[in-house]
């Protein structure tokens, strides 16, 4: 049952952030909340060490005082911010800076891919779905929580979470 929650619960509140960030431009702080509640359910039922867990929280807290820095020089959105500081607690040391890396690639091939999709017209018969006229507006800024969902679906199975469940 433990291997079914770890299976779903991350993988499914990644996809429900990315198509939000796709869809809104926003990420519910709910979101974030539901992975660290999550990420704590799992942790303490798949027997992770208290200080192990504290770790992990030490990891979000250092990665959200580095996103919020970004958020405050306008670099970032504030749901990107908390969702990659809740995502961090899920990747623990060992895995964050594959997590960052993985991101800011996929961050980087999202950008220049809607900069590209930006250069020329939207279609008429798109004109009609909201999010898209949104997303093709040039002012308008990148879904960044789609890169970030990318990179924590990536890197989650190499996480010390999902490792100490598989080998139980």
């Amino acid at each position: 049952m433990l291997e079914i929650a770890a299976l779903v619960i991350f993988p499914m509140l990644m996809a429900y952030a990315a198509s939000s960030d796709l869809l809104t431009m926003t990420i519910s702080n709910r979101i974030s909340l539901a992975l660290i509640a999550g990420f704590l359910a799992i942790s303490v039922a798949s027997g992770m060490p208290l200080a192990e867990i504290g770790w992990h929280f030490a990891c979000g807290l250092l990665v959200l005082a580095i996103t919020f820095t970004l958020f405050s020089f306008g670099q970032i959105g504030g749901g990107d911010a908390k969702l990659a500081a809740a995502t961090s607690i899920w990747m623990g040391w060992g895995q964050v800076l594959d997590y960052g890396v993985v991101a800011s690639l996929a961050g980087a091939a999202l950008t220049l891919a809607l900069l590209q999709m930006r250069r020329w017209p939207l279609p008429e018969r798109f004109s009609q779905l909201e999010w898209l006229v949104r997303l093709h507006e040039p002012k308008s800024g990148v879904p960044y929580g789609i890169a970030l969902a990318l990179a924590g679906l990536f890197v989650y199975p190499q996480s010390d979470l999902w490792q100490l469940i598989v080998t139980n």
